[in-house]
């Protein structure tokens, strides 16, 4: 094995050299004896062995890249990144990047791009009209008097029971469920098909989940739905008093002034977030891709454009994926439109990483949980089914970042003081 290194800045290398056919032999056949030893199919052995050869004799081959540039193993960063491979008469050419942590100077004073801020207080009115939110959320489902076909932004009671190709899917079917029509809470079109059933009346309906759909089963699928209409209901608020409080918020030593401060935290809570998220996050996140500069690791930024231009292109039809497919060109152009966006995204990543670390700003698995079940909450989505959309397709890492990202911020910020 010959292998030599180009450094190409102070974080990214280029490792190149040959394999020779006889190492890649020799490496099957000692995983062939191996496998012997135990019980396979032996035309899966044969792939298995094949397959874990060239894993092996590859991660040799990076491991004597390592070795020459004579690099910290613990300062790699990413992936190392096959810029090229050709198959030789009696080797094969391997051309990879790899690259280490970029040195980032975390003394750098960064209280200048700090933006300042006025603590938003709630106004009476708006609590007033939280309160008359909050007691119509929590008034009880009666009956309405006289039935009537539904309409857009009642409350149906209906079974319904989902089927794709015929098949009945998990989470597909209910029996007495509140739905109110209108509210979006289903996927697109479902809804909107209640309208006009009457009581007693069954009605197929068909729907088509979106390509991006979290449940990457039911993704892009058409479904029919049998659905059977109950009844309509409707909801009459309480007049909000010391009771209500004690069972809206299940506290016995509630009353409707504590209940009324509570409103008016969720208030100004709502508040200071919209002011982050328009107004001081963009500023800040602005300012520390100002403020820092160094060399980013060209391997993960091309992991990066990888990952945009998935994203990118999801939706996309047969058609347009083709045009892609079939011209080098255009998705290297392709390639090309989202470099800067992946550049920032990866400096950003980079620089929150190392100033948590300064600042002690930690996120753990639980809280990236509970803010995958918030989501899910606020948008009608199974939490469950979000968090295994996340583990599948490798973003709770980014999920993680992004928490970090915001309790970092809100300490520059001093939002956790009164």
């Amino acid at each position: 094995m010959k292998v030599t290194v180009e450094k190409l800045d102070d974080i990214n290398y280029i490792v190149r050299g040959n394999v020779e056919n006889s190492v890649v032999q020799e490496k099957v056949a000692q995983l062939k004896a191996q496998a012997n030893k135990e019980e396979k199919d032996a035309s899966d052995k044969e792939k298995d062995v094949e397959q874990d050869a060239a894993s092996e004799v590859f991660k040799d081959f990076i491991d004597a890249g390592i070795k020459e540039a004579n690099i910290d193993i613990d300062t790699i960063l990413g992936q190392p990144v096959l810029k090229r491979y050709e198959q030789l008469e009696d080797s094969i050419f391997f051309e990879v990047e790899i690259a280490t942590s970029p040195e980032i100077n975390v003394d750098i004073d960064i209280s200048d791009i700090i933006p300042s801020f006025v603590r938003p207080t709630a106004d009476p009115k708006a609590v007033e009209a939280k309160l008359a939110e909050f007691a119509l959320k929590h008034a009880p489902f009666t009956k309405i008097p006289e039935a009537r076909a539904i309409e857009d932004g009642d409350v149906a009671v209906i079974d319904f029971t989902g089927y794709i190709d015929g098949e009945l899917f998990e989470g597909g079917s209910a029996e007495k469920f509140n739905i109110k029509v209108g509210s979006k809470s289903f996927i697109q079109g479902f809804e909107e098909q209640l309208i006009g059933m009457e009581y007693g009346e069954e009605r197929t309906i068909t729907i088509n989940f979106p390509t991006d759909y979290q449940a990457a089963d039911l993704a892009g699928k058409e479904a029919k739905f049998d659905i059977k209409l109950h009844e309509i209901q409707e909801q009459h608020p309480q007049t909000p008093d010391d009771a209500f409080a004690k069972k809206a918020l299940s506290d016995p030593r509630a009353t409707l002034a504590s209940l009324k401060e509570k409103l008016a935290e969720d208030v100004t809570t709502a508040e200071l977030s919209e002011i982050y998220i328009t107004q001081l996050k963009p500023k800040i996140v602005a300012g520390l891709m100002e403020k820092f500069d160094f060399t980013l690791p060209n391997n993960v930024v091309e992991q990066e454009i990888d990952a945009k231009v998935r994203e990118k292109t999801k939706g996309y039809s047969p058609e347009q994926h083709k045009v892609y497919t079939e011209d080098k060109g255009k998705f290297m152009e392709l390639r090309e439109s989202v470099r800067e966006a992946a550049r920032a995204t990866i400096k950003k990543a980079l620089i929150v990483e190392a100033l948590a670390k300064k600042m002690g700003v930690e996120v753990d698995d639980h809280e990236v949980q509970a803010a995958l079940g918030y989501q899910a909450m606020m948008t009608g989505q199974d939490a469950q089914e979000l968090v295994k959309y996340y583990e599948e397709n490798n973003l709770m890492t980014s999920a993680k970042l992004g928490l970090t990202e915001d309790k970092l911020f809100g300490q520059l910020l001093g939002f956790d003081k009164r």
